[in-house]
């Protein structure tokens, strides 16, 4: 340990989440194996210090960050181990990030069965939160595509986990938020795909009851599916927008799969309209206010209709799926300084009650004048995962800009919000959350399985190794209690 100290020292950090609302100086461990991560265990057991693990900083809030522990950062635990070219099966170790998956696989004719909106989570942060994509619907999460994964847990023992080995581990742990262990290695299926690209549809929708409509009818075949609504809209238009429909090309229809599989034809573009897109933050910047928001989400709008009257037309699998990425540091604009930055509420609701929900949330926000920059909707299937958000229905994630000033009536807001989702038997998902209460996941997970997940913590650690700042949110110490 004294060897390695000396090679890679411990530093101290400045650590938040990717929303820049709430962050913590901690002392960062970056091991880059099994071995020492193992070491950091043993070296926090006996110093008593507890653990927030992370990985790329993707998750919104306070998950992976801590004001009274150190933080594990497994982002040097990043090989490719193995991919077997016949089934699809990739290998890799924790902090391999979904970048480095694509980038491998796509020129042999495959591709991540779950793509979240950006392409840097790591797979044990994507496995920890058991992120989703645009196609959830269809192919579930990452921990539905995952076959294996080795995990250490707080004693230090390295254990092996699927659905066959370790299974309650298994579906603990993903979707477990880094409370149970240290994911190091995980097995993924892939999808085979016949091109580098896929066909995408626009369908301008007049309201939100329209837009769901829409969707519910691309279901049975569209591969992807994403619905955008302006936020700012109202009446009548309350939820109007554009739902994007993609499907991927059969054998034969891409006349240069040669070229299209390839990372060069994937890769975003490095401006936009010939504006560097490394300085476009700064433009945002300009129009991150409310009449700003408003003039940039009808524009949207209106440029949704003229595609909605368009053909269909093709798009790179990065160019569809990554949309958070054309713009480096888009958050930026969101402020960068003194607790600024945005909050983004995601709320999942069944299928029999989210049209009545949602219109009463954006009508809601717009009473409250807290209207949200961006909204996203999408179609959800559950998943058997013990603390999961899934279930039959949908989710509507909000943007919200944050400011000292509007802070506290902010987080009120999102508390009322969150008092309608609850009593309609709606859930929540960690990876984005930043303003449920203490008590609140116990409203909408599954008693059993939330008591069961506490007997395995209690067992698997009677320390309370694993903390951070969302567990002592969200649970205090009721983990072991």
């Amino acid at each position: 340990m004294s060897e390695r100290a000396s090679a890679y020292p411990p530093s101290f950090e400045y650590v938040e989440g990717w929303g820049m609302v709430e962050g913590h100086h901690s002392r960062v461990l970056r091991p880059a194996s099994v071995e020492e991560v193992q070491d950091d265990l043993e070296g926090a057991r006996k110093a008593r210090v507890s653990l927030a693990l992370r990985g790329a900083g993707c998750s919104y809030g306070d998950p992976s960050i801590t004001r009274d522990g150190h933080v594990l950062d497994l982002t040097r635990l990043n090989r490719i181990l193995a991919f077997d070219d016949e089934s699809g099966v990739v290998e890799v170790e924790s902090g391999v990030t979904l970048e480095q998956i694509w980038k491998h696989i796509l020129p042999r004719g495959w591709w991540p069965k779950v793509c979240s909106g950006t392409m840097f989570p790591t797979t044990g942060g994507a496995l920890g939160m058991n992120i989703h994509g645009k196609n959830n619907f269809r192919v579930g999460t990452w921990g539905d595509n995952t076959l294996e994964l080795d995990i250490v847990l707080p004693s230090g023992e390295l254990e092996t986990c699927s659905r066959e080995q370790n299974s309650e581990l298994f579906h603990a742990a993903i979707g477990g938020f880094g409370m149970l262990g240290a994911i190091c290695r995980a097995k993924l299926q892939t999808t085979r795909i016949h091109s580098g690209e896929i066909d995408v549809v626009g369908i301008s929708t007049h309201n939100l009851g329209e837009m769901m409509e829409r969707m519910d009818a691309q279901c049975s075949s569209a591969d992807y599916l994403v619905g955008w609504i302006d936020c700012f809209a109202s009446g009548d238009c309350l939820g109007r927008g554009l739902v994007h429909a993609a499907h991927y090309l059969a054998p034969g229809v891409d006349p240069e799969p040669e070229q299209t599989l390839t990372v060069a034809h994937q890769e975003l573009p490095g401006s936009i309209m010939g504006f560097p897109k490394a300085q476009l933050w700064r433009a945002l910047y300009l129009f991150n206010h409310d009449p700003g928001m408003r003039m940039v989400n009808a524009a949207k709008y209106m440029a949704g209709r003229l595609e909605g009257m368009a053909e269909p037309y093709r798009q790179s699998h990065a160019g569809f799926n990554f949309l958070l990425d054309y713009v480096p540091n888009w958050k930026w604009a969101y402020g960068r300084h003194g607790r600024r930055g945005l909050i983004q509420y995601q709320s999942f609701l069944p299928a029999d009650v989210a049209e009545r929900v949602y219109a009463e949330l954006l009508t809601l926000c717009q009473r409250r004048s807290f209207n949200p920059y961006l909204g996203v909707l999408k179609r959800h299937k559950p998943d058997p995962f013990w603390l999961t958000h899934a279930l039959d229905g949908w989710s509507l994630a909000l943007d919200f800009k944050v400011t000292p000033k509007n802070r506290a009536a902010l987080f009120g807001h999102c508390e009322e919000m969150t008092t309608i989702v609850l009593a309609a038997g709606g859930k929540f998902y960690f990876a984005k959350d930043q303003v449920l209460g203490l008590g609140d996941p116990q409203r909408f997970l599954s008693t059993e399985r939330l008591e069961a997940f506490k007997a395995l913590k209690r067992s698997l650690d009677p320390g309370n190794l694993f903390q951070s700042e969302m567990s002592r949110r969200l649970f205090g110490n009721s983990f072991l209690s």
